[in-house]
């Protein structure tokens, strides 16, 4: 897959096959979208295009609103849309300039000039240009002019991806991990530096990676403990991670910290990936570090069992 972090720097094509959106999560929704997109594509012998927008287009238009978490980052989808196998990725930077085009400027300028645009996919539901005042019909209205042919995705499709989004963030914020991982179909995952904790993990018998997520934007799920897969250097390990505020010890930072089983290498600034697969309890405050890790310790038998239960490959 090729990607392109401005719309300049894509050379149109003879016959591109377009979509159009932030496809956050890249989820079940989405993949329908897209597998839908490279059957058009292969029909019609052209090249699959999605074109989506960072920043995101409500943290430039609503500036104000510092709630608004993304379940993945734009690393994240770019290389989960390369696993799909989409051709091109175009990731133009989404600015008030640009939302200020009017729907023919879009059509015209950006669709047709900039990408090439032979087939287009979109949603009854999509807005486009100043005030979000384009859609379907604008489309529709110039297509003979400008040489596309434009297809609906069915609003049933629309509102399943819609649901789907909505879906997953409220059950990762809610510990529903299940629920999530079935909405994406793949493992709610979570990307950051391995960095430097004050090695309380290490005097309770439990040592942690301790995370450092670069984007503030990335969704993180509900604090508590979580079964999890771990991969750093290209291994795959077990794990057990933390996300909360060690009430215990009056924590003040929220920290999201990962034991890794059967594991002692030196990781430090190394970049970890952690898949969410269970979650095991919520995060309390224990009488004493002594209660703490007696808990632990359970914590760490109920992982096991899970993870083993889930992939029994992890048995061996």
């Amino acid at each position: 897959m090729k990607i392109y972090h401005h719309i300049d720097e894509f050379t149109p094509l003879k016959n591109a096959v377009v979509t159009i959106g932030t496809f956050d999560g890249v989820h079940i929704g989405h993949r329908k979208i897209i597998a839908r997109l490279k059957e058009l594509a292969e029909v019609a012998g052209g090249e699959t295009v999605i074109l989506t927008f960072f920043p995101h287009p409500r943290m430039i238009l609503h500036p104000e609103d510092e709630n608004i978490k993304l379940i993945t980052t734009i690393a994240e989808k770019a290389e989960l849309m390369e696993q799909l196998g989409v051709d091109h990725l175009i990731i133009t930077p989404f600015s008030r300039d640009f939302s200020n085009q009017s729907a023919e400027e879009y059509i015209r300028d950006i669709l047709v000039k900039k990408i090439g645009i032979k087939t287009i996919v979109i949603g009854y539901d999509h807005r486009f240009g100043k005030d979000r005042k384009g859609g379907l019909d604008d489309l529709l209205r110039l297509a003979s002019e400008y040489d596309f042919e434009v297809l609906e995705i069915p609003e049933q499709d629309i509102n399943d991806v819609a649901i789907s989004s909505t879906r997953i963030r409220t059950a990762l914020l809610d510990g529903q991990i299940d629920i999530a991982n079935e909405c994406l179909g793949y493992p709610f995952f979570i990307t950051g530096k391995v960095i430097r904790g004050d090695q309380l993990g290490r005097q309770l018998g439990y040592p942690t990676a301790n995370l450092m997520l670069e984007e503030r934007y990335k969704l993180i799920p509900s604090d508590g403990i979580y079964a999890v897969r771990v991969k750093v250097e290209g291994k795959e390990y077990k794990g057990m991670a933390y996300i909360g505020h060690r009430p215990t010890v009056n924590g003040m930072t929220r920290n999201i910290e990962v034991n890794i089983f059967d594991f002692n290498a030196d990781i430090y600034n190394k970049q970890l990936r952690m898949e969410f697969l269970h979650f095991v309890r919520e995060d309390i405050r224990f009488a004493s570090l002594d209660e703490l890790v007696v808990q632990l310790g359970k914590d760490k038998e109920d992982v096991l069992a899970l993870l083993v239960l889930d992939n029994p490959q992890f048995n061996t």
